[in-house]
């Protein structure tokens, strides 16, 4: 490949390098571009490996899967592969509040950084837009009385890109007749946990996109029957409002990497891939497409693999976990401001959490690779014990100085997943058939992927059970909503539980993405902000840059 350039490229010369034509380009500014679905069609030659990154169980600030996939595809250029990301869009949520920005970090992040971080091409607004429009046709024929929706059986909320606990569990309507309608019990859910966010991530063109609005259950008549989004015959208006949304965003790395960047659900709360399209569009441009999924493999591969890649018939070449030393000194039982002191016995111990998902990753039947994300702190006795350990288990590693000395730095771990996907690709494996039980598959991720000895039903999720399979919905996958601090549904048990029962307190039915959501524990849909969040740092200089967005 070339040389990577000293500064970015006009995106437009991005898109000509992989082929794209021109007529395909839709330019937003000279650094960002959204790009055509009939680019698909033009494309030429056979589709490219799939290499799905993922994680291990992360610490509070995260183990830079993101920075590792660029990395990795930067890697991959250095030794002469064509490789293309795909990665899904910042929330505005983690940004101002514990995360902060989600482009990568040092030599392999991309660029625009603080435009893809904040608004970028106006994606989540348009979902925002396109969400909240159908929440207030709701309500006008609520007003109206030209609904036989049942006021109090209404499951459809409002929506925002922005951590606000407060925004949880409302009381909309009031003000009487005339000025706010019909009283009644609502909330927010955040932009990324959004049914049509699920819906523009998992579409594959316009018409898709449209039938899957139509299909979204939004309530219940007052004996119990269902009604979707389709007879507010608002659909329409939405689908124009995410015309342009659907389409996938194509960036750059700061090496020059081509990166098409779609779609943000969050994996605790949502299936956590960028869109199909978006992955699709990698494929069709580049030999190697790097995508990744997570939080960590527990959520965000395995609904990667039984919901995206069952539903758009795609298939994965390799799998990467990305782990780093701090994380498994977390889990080894070091205190969080003790994760930059050596420990070598704390990383072993913190080992279990590593194999836990490694144990995970075999349910899929794909080659499995582990990445070691380095930090400054990481001693070279820290390093060997994870690399002794993944000899002992047959399993490739590399350690990746990634943030330091980008695509360089990431050679080693390149050259390994050329040489783990240059073998034959083996059939898509899925966890679970649809045929079983919304339980059995349930049970299925909570024992075979979580480690839990099995799974409580509360009564709401027993009857939410009840009316999907009533509806003729109980064949969909399903999309667990847990969280991400731990491989069980108690965020504070680290490591590698075991001996414990997973909770299942609730169920949501998404007809239109296509999925089931089990609620468990106490993860919640609209996050709220730490104490001290990351918006506090931020501030545009007297030059008009933007500051302290990291």
């Amino acid at each position: 490949m070339a040389t990577p350039p000293s500064e970015p490229q006009p995106i437009a010369e991005v898109a000509r390098e992989l082929g794209i034509s021109d007529s395909q380009v839709e330019p937003y500014g000279r650094d960002k571009a959204k790009i055509r679905l009939q680019a698909l069609t033009e494309a030429t030659g056979e589709p490219g490996k799939l290499i799905l990154v993922s994680a291990i169980t992360p610490t509070p600030a995260g183990e830079g899967k993101t920075t590792t996939s660029i990395g990795l595809a930067q890697g991959l250029r250095k030794i002469g592969k064509k490789s293309v990301l795909a990665l899904r869009q910042p929330s505005m949520g983690p940004v101002f509040g514990r995360k902060g920005g989600a482009t990568g970090g040092g030599a392999c992040r991309l660029t625009p950084s603080d435009q893809i971080n904040l608004q970028f091409t106006g994606d989540f607004h348009a979902i925002t837009a396109a969400h909240n429009l159908l929440a207030a046709a709701i309500d006008n024929r609520l007003h109206f009385g030209d609904t036989a929706l049942d006021p109090g059986r209404v499951l459809w909320k409002r929506a925002l890109d922005m951590n606000d606990r407060a925004l949880r569990k409302i009381i909309i309507g009031l003000g009487g007749p005339g000025q706010g309608g019909i009283p009644r019990e609502s909330g927010f859910d955040i932009t990324a946990a959004s049914e049509v966010m699920a819906i523009l991530c998992l579409a594959d063109s316009p018409e898709d996109l449209r039938a899957r609005l139509d299909r979204i259950l939004i309530g219940y008549t007052t004996d119990g029957k269902p009604i979707h989004a389709g007879a507010m015959r608002v659909t329409g208006a939405l689908a124009a409002i995410l015309k342009d949304a659907l389409l996938p965003n194509l960036v750059q790395s700061r090496e020059g990497t081509p990166a098409f960047v779609h779609g943000g659900p969050f994996a605790n709360i949502a299936h956590g891939c960028n869109s199909v399209l978006a992955t699709r569009m990698a494929l069709a441009f580049g030999d190697y497409a790097v995508t990744e999924a997570g939080f960590a493999f527990d959520l965000g591969a395995e609904k990667f693999f039984d919901i995206k890649c069952r539903s758009a018939n795609l298939n994965p070449s390799a799998i990467v976990i990305v782990a780093t030393i701090r994380a498994l000194k977390m889990h080894g039982g070091s205190a969080l401001d003790a994760l930059t002191t050596p420990d070598p016995k704390a990383v072993e111990r913190g080992l279990d959490n590593l194999a836990a998902h490694l144990d995970a990753a075999q349910n899929f039947a794909k080659p499995t690779l582990v990445a070691i994300n380095q930090f400054g702190t990481d001693t070279p006795e820290e390093l060997q014990v994870v690399h002794d350990f993944c000899t002992a288990r047959g399993v490739a590693c590399s350690t990746a100085n990634l943030f330091a000395n980008g695509g360089a730095g990431a050679i080693d771990l390149a050259e390994k997943v050329v040489a783990a996907t240059s073998g034959p690709l083996t059939p898509l494996t899925t966890l679970y058939p649809l045929e079983w039980s919304i339980e059995k598959k349930i049970e299925r991720i909570a024992t075979a992927i979580y480690g839990a000895d099995g799974v409580s039903f509360l009564p709401q999720a027993e009857a939410k059970i009840k009316k999907a399979r009533k509806l003729g919905l109980g064949k969909l996958p399903v999309c667990m909503a847990k969280t991400q601090d731990s491989l069980s549904d108690n965020p504070k048990l680290r490591g590698r539980p075991k001996g414990f029962t997973l909770t299942v307190r609730d169920l949501e039915i998404a007809a239109g993405a296509g999925f089931v959501v089990a609620l468990t524990g106490e993860i919640v849909r609209m996050p709220g902000l730490p104490e001290r969040p990351a918006g506090e740092r931020i501030d545009v200089d007297e030059h008009g840059e933007i500051v302290g967005l990291s």
